[in-house]
């Protein structure tokens, strides 16, 4: 019956669409998947606003949120207009005290600015940059995930991260986290579902666990 099945919406990471998410699959009978997507930000848009905008694109009440990397961190400020029956967090962060030393002291340096987020966008630039084979994978994970290369959402959405000033975690939020991440390290993060060896791009290699766990996640917890 339609009102028996729950709504999940999947927030990607930072510039990445949301085929990160195409094998993670949910019983059809249970769940309805719905996938976001990032949008340019306006100009000066603070995240909250961004936020607020993102939101109108959830069609359902009480839905459940699910949010990698920074989209983490925007579906918790998302969480203030659309009132989710669960709040789930992957390879993330809860407050700014998660985040990495080298973050907190960009934040006071303003090292941050001078990224060349230019270069970071030009998928074709770093291709022809990249060496040896490692560096190929990656860049072809860029290639295939990463589609939002405007300089502007770079720029806005680093500024974001490294200045998030959430002092506390969300109440009940459910947040799941691999001990092998290199971008928010497991080391930094408290009361967390741990995956084992899992890295910053789990739910891309790790989906299987996450198609195993998650409908007991979300109905449990």
């Amino acid at each position: 019956m339609n009102q028996d099945i729950i709504h999940v919406y999947f927030m990607p990471g930072m510039a990445a669409n949301p085929s990160i998410f195409e094998h993670i699959q949910l019983p059809e009978n249970q769940f309805k998947i719905h996938w976001l997507e990032w949008k340019i930000p306006l100009v000066n848009e603070s995240l909250t606003d961004y936020a607020l905008r993102i939101s109108k694109f959830v069609k359902h009440e009480n839905p459940v949120l699910i949010g990698v990397s920074f989209g983490g961190i925007l579906v918790q400020e998302m969480s203030r207009f659309v009132n989710p029956s669960k709040l789930i967090i992957i390879s993330s962060v809860k407050s700014r005290h998660e985040l990495p030393r080298r973050m907190r002291i960009a934040k006071v340096t303003k090292a941050y600015k001078l990224m060349p987020t230019s270069i970071m966008g030009n998928l074709e630039l770093m291709s022809k940059l990249s060496v040896g084979s490692l560096m190929n994978k990656r860049v072809e994970l860029y290639k295939k995930y990463m589609s939002v290369g405007d300089k502007r959402y770079l720029d806005w959405a680093i500024d974001k991260v490294i200045n998030w000033s959430q002092e506390e975690p969300i109440e009940n939020i459910i947040h799941i986290h691999g001990n092998k991440d290199l971008v928010f390290p497991y080391s930094h993060v408290k009361d967390c579902i741990k995956v084992e060896g899992g890295t910053h791009i789990m739910v891309i290699n790790r989906f299987k666990w996450f198609n195993e766990n998650l409908p007991n996640i979300i109905q449990e917890r």
